[in-house]
Parts: C-alpha cells; structure tokens; sequence
C-alpha cells in the first residue's frame, strides 16, 4: 500500500522535495496523522460582491468570510477509512481570526481511476473537485483544481464556470527556514480573483494508534458519488 497522492502522481511523487513527500505520505499505510501549525501572513478576498458568498460558504465550513494578516492557523491531516470504506485524508484548516476562529474543512480520496484526487467541501460535502498533482522543477507542489459538483440529495449537477472558480495551490519546502510555505489562490474565469491566502508552517507527526480521529474532524455527511 502506498498515500493516496503517491498513488495518483505516479512517479513525479518522487520529484518533490523530502519534507513533501514525507507530509504527503501521510496515509493508512504510513500509520501517521500530520499537524502543521503556523501563520497566514495574508488572508485576502476579491470585489465586494465575494464577500456574501463566502459568509455563505463560511456556514458549512467552506471559504474563509474575512481578510486579515499574521492570522496563527493549524492545519490537521488525519487518515481513515470513510462510511464507504475509502481511505481518506482530512485537510482541516483553522484560522485563528480576531475575535471568532474560522474552520475551513476538506476531505480527500482517491479517484476511482487512480490518477487525480476528490476533495470534498465542507461539513456536508455538497461540494467535490477534482484536484491535479504535480511536481515543479524546484521540488514545490502544485495542485490544480478541475471539474467542480454539487451535490445535495438526488441533485448532481455539475457547477458551471460562470459562478464557479478554479483553484491553483503551491506549497514548497523552505530548507532555509525550516519551514513549509504555502499559497492558494481562487479565480473565476469572469470575475477574477475571489479568495486566496499565503504563509508558512511547521510540521509533526504523530502515530495514528495514538492520535486517532479526534470528535469532530470528520464530516457530517459523507458524499458516496465520486
């Protein structure tokens, strides 16, 4: 057995830098969760007519409603086995905001055919994209996003790019520093930029027969359509 993200990038796993691709076999087979903590240096939305989408989204978990800077955050990635019996990575972000800490949650599988990931939004899950790996010359990470589905009940509709957006994530390994470094960026094709937010972090790990899934890391729901 082998991560997820070594399965679906194939030999360009091999690519990355080591503290990448130690952070990303993070995994069932590894037997290890893993914690990055650190800080958003920047936080950033678009045009004012973003900002009630993402108080929106900010609901269920997904999108972050403010901007801010130096904001102290956690990232937590934890390993199991899902209702439908497929291994799963938690990618449970907390932002701590002035006044109110934010959560913005995803979990991700495999693709049924091996070769990129699902993640799925939120606590409910109504909201799954494709995500693409691969490996810069550099050594950094870059993951791209694709198709995007809602899903709620018998409703699968695929979102139109009109009111959806594409995500572009690069997170690289600072030798100098010591430390990950991470920047995200979400863009509609009509409107523009729309969210996005950088910074840095350190990581540990830690034996999952020790750490396990803490109370409410999981979704609410679990989405079975991929």
């Amino acid at each position: 057995m082998t991560s997820i993200f070594r399965t679906a990038m194939g030999d360009a796993f091999d690519r990355l830098h080591p503290q990448l691709r130690r952070r990303f076999s993070v995994g069932l087979a590894s037997g290890e969760a893993c914690t990055g903590r650190g800080v958003m240096h920047r936080i950033w939305h678009g045009p004012a007519f973003v900002k009630p989408f993402l108080a929106l989204g900010a609901t269920r978990n997904i999108l972050l409603p403010r901007a801010g800077r130096d904001v102290p955050f956690v990232i937590e990635n934890v390993p199991y086995t899902d209702t439908f019996g497929r291994e799963t990575v938690t990618f449970v972000r907390t932002f701590y905001l002035p006044g109110r800490s934010r959560r913005f949650d995803a979990q991700m599988v495999l693709g049924p055919r091996g070769d990129r990931i699902l993640d799925y939004l939120g606590t409910h899950q109504h909201l799954a994209s494709e995500l693409h790996f691969s490996a810069e010359p550099d050594g950094s990470l870059l993951v791209r996003s694709g198709e995007h589905r809602f899903r709620e009940g018998p409703v699968d509709v695929r979102v139109p790019e009109l009111v959806g957006a594409a995500a572009e994530v690069r997170e690289s390994y600072d030798d100098a520093a010591d430390r990950f470094r991470i920047r995200v960026r979400v863009v509609n094709r009509r409107f523009g930029p729309l969210f996005g937010y950088e910074g840095s972090f350190t990581a540990s790990y830690t034996d999952l027969r020790t750490c396990g899934v803490r109370p409410g890391l999981r979704p609410v729901r679990e989405e079975a359509r991929a």
